[in-house]
């Protein structure tokens, strides 16, 4: 049995990622409150807790999980004090283990200062935080154009089959924005049915492949950073 991935709703529109190896470890990926994840796992076991970046929405269920658990907390080295205490700072570069199961981090500023993602190769998937979406990318909150631009460009080396496992379910309103600026996009256009069906369903968008939306997301087919600084400013007011 492969790694399995369960994508938590928590507050309004933010997932937590559940994280569960064959042998029973796991991880939560940015757990914005404890209750729901709580409630999921209940007398079971928590090994791990991942943030990606220091928002409280992404954060302020960890000591809550820590204290019930027990579980290591691993977050950016830099801007670790506006984070909870880390038992684990981690940089670009840095591989880190749940049970035989590695996770690589990449450093993706833009959003936060600080931010990083985390990738599971084995599966594939991608733990992207606030840095891209489905159909739409983070805003530019502590960060430029430039940084935010070649944050998602880490992910070039990534394949087509790396699953998106992202922070936020914004997809209904970012497809607005994408058929807006890209209309003719025939990919693009054969996604809206899909996901108004799972949204009117009650079922998350997320995960969608890294090939979807490199054929889709308009910030992702930007050609440039001018470019891609004038949809981010577009899609701010729209």
């Amino acid at each position: 049995m492969p790694l399995d991935i369960k994508p938590i709703p928590v507050l309004s529109d933010n997932y937590a990622w559940l994280l569960t190896t064959p042998k029973g470890e796991r991880a939560i990926v940015d757990p914005g409150e404890a209750g729901p994840i709580l409630d999921e796992i209940g007398d079971g076991r928590l090994d791990m807790i991942l943030l990606t970046h220091h928002h409280a929405d992404h954060t302020a269920g960890t000591e809550a999980l820590r204290e019930r658990y027990g579980a290591q907390v691993y977050g950016p080295r830099q801007n670790q004090e506006r984070l909870p205490r880390l038992d684990h700072a981690v940089e670009d570069g840095d591989v880190v283990s749940l049970g035989n199961t590695q996770i690589q981090v990449l450093s993706t500023p833009g959003h936060a200062a600080g931010h990083v993602s985390y990738v599971v190769a084995e599966v594939p998937a991608l733990f992207c935080g606030d840095v891209l979406f489905s159909l739409g990318c983070g805003r530019l909150l502590e960060g430029t154009a430039q940084e935010l631009f070649d944050s998602l460009h880490r992910y070039d080396s990534l394949p087509d089959s790396m699953l998106v496992c992202a922070g936020h379910e914004y997809t209904r309103s970012n497809l607005a924005f994408a058929l807006h600026v890209d209309p003719e996009n025939v990919a693009l256009k054969a996604r809206a049915g899909g996901v108004e069906r799972l949204l009117e369903a009650g079922r998350p968008t997320l995960p969608v492949t890294l090939g979807v939306e490199r054929r889709t997301n308009p910030f992702l087919l930007a050609p440039d950073v001018a470019t891609f600084a004038r949809l981010r400013r577009e899609k701010d007011t729209f």
